[in-house]
């Protein structure tokens, strides 16, 4: 056994072999030679194999459970919880769509954009505000007449859909930076389709394993959506008075 062990493991430092019996281990060495032979002895006296001796019991009983609850998120009002069928759907739909993405991604970001597709730079947060929303929506400007919208739609006033040909083209510093300004926008501001499309599609283009600011984002969009569904209570509570 000891000679695979040497053949695997070749020497790197000569050492002169010599009796054991003028080594007193239990002193400090007094040469570079004896603290070598030092070692060999101890090496030696080590058993090749050892096993672990682990209680199946304790095992058993130290089972890891994950929370997954976030600080600072509001309840769900009463009528307004989803149920866990719900959950389970919504998670299934996003993996699938997580793994469509990075599957097709390489072939989505080679293909060619329209002439007006300019996206911004990376530390250009404004601009990014508005590519994603449209300029109507960042200047908190009314909706359009519907003799406006009948001329066509006008990316640039109601923002750039999250295309694939678009988010493909996107690493993942840019994503990053790009969900952190969409969620900043949201903590003062109503929710509106044109931002839900693309967190859900940044979030999506995500990859794994997260980073801790990804993790710190998701966390801050979670508290900010709790917020908006708590509130969405005061309004039916208000809706229901002025009926009756």
């Amino acid at each position: 056994m000891k000679s695979d062990v040497e053949e695997l493991m070749p020497r790197l430092l000569p050492v002169e072999t010599g009796e054991s019996d003028d080594l007193n281990p239990n002193e400090p060495p007094r040469n570079p030679q004896e603290y070598l032979r030092q070692v060999q002895l101890e090496a030696s006296l080590c058993p090749d194999v050892v096993v672990a001796q682990i209680d199946p019991k304790k095992l058993r009983k130290n089972k890891q459970t994950v929370n997954a609850s976030v600080t600072g998120c509001h309840a769900a009002p009463e009528g307004l919880s989803p149920s866990l069928g719900w959950q389970r759907q919504q998670i299934s739909n996003f993996s699938e769509i997580r793994q469509s993405i990075n599957k097709h991604r390489r072939h989505w970001s080679s293909q060619s954009l329209d002439d007006n597709v300019i996206m911004p730079k990376l530390n250009d947060e404004e601009g990014w505000k508005k590519f994603c929303l449209g300029e109507r929506v960042y200047l908190n400007c009314p909706p359009p007449d519907k003799e406006d919208s009948d001329l066509g739609l006008d990316y640039t006033k109601m923002g750039f859909s999250p295309f694939l040909s678009i988010v493909s083209r996107l690493n993942q510093a840019t994503i990053s930076a790009v969900l952190e300004y969409l969620i900043n926008w949201f903590e003062e501001r109503e929710f509106v389709p044109q931002l839900g499309r693309w967190l859900y599609a940044l979030l999506a283009c995500l990859e794994k394993p997260l980073l801790p600011e990804s993790h710190s984002l998701i966390r801050q969009l979670a508290r900010r959506c709790s917020e908006v569904r708590a509130s969405l209570r005061a309004w039916r509570m208000r809706d229901c008075q002025l009926s009756t």
